[in-house]
């Protein structure tokens, strides 16, 4: 696979609008830094609980009609809620280690979690489980999902203990976001923390938009998103949905996650991306606007109104934010989030002594009630992206006449299991030829998952497993994948060996199809 590395430097123009130099001084109270910490958390927890009714139940379309009507009390949901108990726990490690946290010490923490994950997470946690280091999890070697949203929905904790300092949240975001993500999936946690580290010096939301693209390499796919949509606001800036249109048409393919690449289900953080940034310009500054643009854009619809009305509340204050949408705060405030050690008022407190320390880190000096902040100017790291690999260009299901079977295979005649080829034996084995320049065996993760080879053009590949490490099953997984492979025919055969992995219950291998990338 070839990884591309080059350095471009962040746009000047991009730079300029923030209206800052480098070291400049800003002044913000300890009263002020807190209200707007408090109002980034609930801000997402108000985001997350006004969309979770719609998360991707509108994929490809703009999600029109009624939305579910708000209550105070679906704030609850957000106790609940990945998009709150992963960045907490996230934080914590800083809170254990320092600021200085490495890579491995956030994947040390990520490989011994207990909570449910899915995509980008649910695959570095895997590897992480199987001795790969955690500078490697997140990249596509290992991980089929680097591009999806994951580390773009746990990146808020940066940018809230990062006022004015968008250098110190990137480098932050590097260490933390390589654990699950690679190339446009870890720019997008940069992206959002840039935003959230911007928000508490701009009052302008387009200025904090472009601070956040000027986190982030511009010639990355992620950048050419973003840079797309500030310019068809710019063009356009009362028609919201006229901008999703272009969006959709340009932007919505090449989704290289098993489950969206033939399908209208997109979970790429570039895609969801936009949608936060469309909600963010497009809502003007109003809660509800906001939201509401964000979750009707569809895809992830709480994962990008719960980013958009953080940003936001950073921008506002705690105060701020219309009693319509903390009215149920105080009923959840005592409440600790799912697998964590922090209630709303504790991450509130633990976020704004981590901040207080960044900046006196950076230049920066605490003269009684006030925080004195030596800002920064933003500046994106070098360019690391995996997307000449080529796109999704044909889906080879198991009843396709090129899969040649070996062995004792079964396919059900009816239920989950009837798009299935199922091994459970040593000798089984499955081959298919393709012309293209990657692939990925598709299949689900088991409870009772076993070990399989894989070879590709006769050389062996890799020892894998199918166990799915819990008591669920994942379908439409990565059950083999390879990028970057030259073009041309190629062949790929997948061994059963009959054994089980770890504490799998038995030695199933199943395949249901082959996505070939040209």
């Amino acid at each position: 696979m070839r990884l591309l590395t080059l350095f471009f430097p962040a746009s000047l123009l991009l730079v300029s609008v923030l209206g800052l130099a480098a070291g400049d001084e800003k002044v913000i109270s300890l009263a002020e830094l807190r209200d707007k910490i408090e109002g980034g958390w609930a801000g997402q927890i108000i985001g997350v609980s006004f969309g979770a009714p719609t998360e991707f139940k509108s994929n490809g379309k703009i999600l029109e009609g009624e939305l579910p009507p708000w209550s105070p009390e679906r704030l609850s949901n957000a106790i609940h809620q990945d998009d709150l108990y992963v960045d907490m726990t996230f934080a914590k490690v800083l809170d254990e280690k320092g600021l200085d946290a490495t890579t491995e010490d956030f994947g040390a923490m990520f490989r011994e979690s207990k909570y449910a994950l899915w995509h980008a997470n649910l695959a570095a946690r895997r590897a992480l489980k199987r001795g790969v280091p955690a500078g490697e999890s997140g990249t596509p070697r290992y991980n089929v999902h680097a591009n999806d949203i994951d580390f773009q929905i746990e990146a808020d904790f940066i940018g809230l203990m990062a006022p004015g300092l968008p250098q110190a949240a990137v480098a932050i975001a590097d260490r933390a976001g390589r654990v699950m993500n690679y190339g446009d999936g870890l720019y997008g946690g940069m992206f959002v923390s840039g935003m959230y580290s911007a928000g508490f010096f701009e009052s302008d939301v387009r200025k904090v938009v472009e601070a956040g693209l000027a986190c982030i390499p511009s010639r990355s796919p992620y950048a050419q998103v973003i840079s797309d949509v500030l310019r068809w606001h710019q063009e356009n800036p009362k028609d919201w949905r006229h901008t999703w249109h272009l969006i959709e048409r340009k932007w919505n393919r090449r989704d290289p996650c098993p489950a969206g690449a033939f399908s209208p289900f997109n979970i790429d953080a570039k895609l969801n991306g936009a949608y936060i940034a469309l909600g963010l310009l497009y809502g003007n500054k109003d809660f509800g606007q906001t939201m509401e643009i964000s979750t009707r854009a569809g895809q992830d619809s709480d994962c990008n109104p719960s980013s958009a009305a953080g940003i936001l509340g950073v921008m506002t204050g705690y105060r701020a934010i219309p009693e319509v949408w903390k009215e149920g705060m105080s009923a959840i405030a005592g409440q600790k989030f799912d697998f964590t050690d922090y209630t709303f008022e504790e991450i509130v407190q633990s976020t704004e002594k981590r901040a207080i320390e960044l900046v006196r880190r950076n230049g920066g000096r605490l003269e009684g009630e006030r925080l004195i902040v030596k800002t920064q100017n933003p500046k994106a790291p070098k360019l690391q992206v995996w997307d000449d690999y080529g796109s999704p260009a044909e889906l080879i299901t198991i009843t396709d006449p090129r899969w040649i079977w070996r062995g004792n295979w079964r396919q059900p005649a009816e239920g989950r299991d009837s798009k299935l080829r199922i091994a459970t034996e040593f000798g089984a084995e499955a081959e298919i030829s393709f012309e293209g320049t990657g692939a990925i065996v598709v299949g689900p993760y088991l409870p009772d998952g076993g070990v399989l080879e894989a070879y590709l053009d006769g050389e062996f590949a890799d020892r894998q497993d199918v166990y799915s490490d819990d008591d669920g099953r994942r379908d439409g997984e990565s059950v083999w994948h390879r990028f970057g492979l030259k073009p041309g025919k190629h062949t790929i055969v997948i061994k059963a060996l009959g054994q089980p992995f770890g504490d799998s219950s038995g030695t199933k291998v199943a395949i249901e199809s082959l996505i070939v990338f040209r």
